[in-house]
């Protein structure tokens, strides 16, 4: 074999050092994985971030819901931690998400007397006061105009635990905080109470559930301004 300079390939050797000393300055920039890596994740499109088509015009992105959930510290959030004990599914995030749902069903059916979804949502005593503030408001020939422009936030502000014979009471106190046009208009169509303004309300909503009953579910049992 001719290992003479004449046919050395010197040009390859000379890449092949360029391309080491390349190698060796990257290692020493970007750092040494070891074992295998798993694949990056693409980072899916936020749902609140796509802007609402409607008859051919694009609504404009409202702000995102804020949920307060109390940290597993303090007193109400070892209370949230011991609900998840007694019911794996509860988690307090999907409640929140749950109760900006109801607030608006319940909100849209006391506008519109729709009973049907209040007795859904409602606890006996809650809803007798509902349904004779709508029969009031229909004896008068009143109607209600409410239009929720925007949920602003939730938040769990106290919970209570009572233990009964037939399972374990849970009253969940949450302040809602939203955006509403609301009024009361007579048979004339004049308002009676309320604004044609956008106004910011603040609710405190009391949720009640029964655990370890078979097809207990959460209802309102109390609702007042905060």
């Amino acid at each position: 074999m001719d290992f003479s300079l004449d046919h050395f390939p010197v040009d390859l050797v000379l890449l092949a050092l360029v391309a080491a000393f390349l190698a060796l300055r990257l290692r020493s920039v970007l750092g040494k994985r070891v074992g295998i890596q798993p694949p990056t994740m693409p980072v899916p499109p936020r749902a609140d971030a796509a802007p609402r088509v409607v008859e051919n015009k694009v609504e404009p992105v409202g702000p995102a819901v804020e949920y307060d959930v109390p940290s597993p510290g303090t007193r109400v959030g070892q209370l949230l931690v011991e609900i998840n004990q007694q019911d794996t599914a509860f988690t307090p995030q999907q409640f929140l998400m749950s109760v900006q749902t109801v607030f608006s069903q319940v909100v849209e059916a006391y506008a519109q007397g729709n009973r049907d979804v209040l007795q859904t949502y409602l606890t006996p005593a809650v809803y007798n006061s509902f349904d004779a503030a709508i029969a009031t408001r229909e004896a008068a020939g009143q109607k209600q105009r409410t239009d929720i422009q925007a949920v602003r936030s939730l938040a769990i502000e106290d919970v209570r635990l009572t233990k009964l014979d037939v399972g374990l009471g849970v009253a969940i106190d949450v302040r809602i905080v939203s955006d509403q046009i609301s009024l009361v208009e007579d048979q004339a169509g004049q308002p009676v109470t309320g604004t044609d303004a956008v106004t910011e309300f603040s609710d405190m909503w009391t949720l009640e559930r029964l655990l370890g009953v078979g097809g207990s579910g959460w209802r309102l049992a109390a609702a007042r301004s905060a």
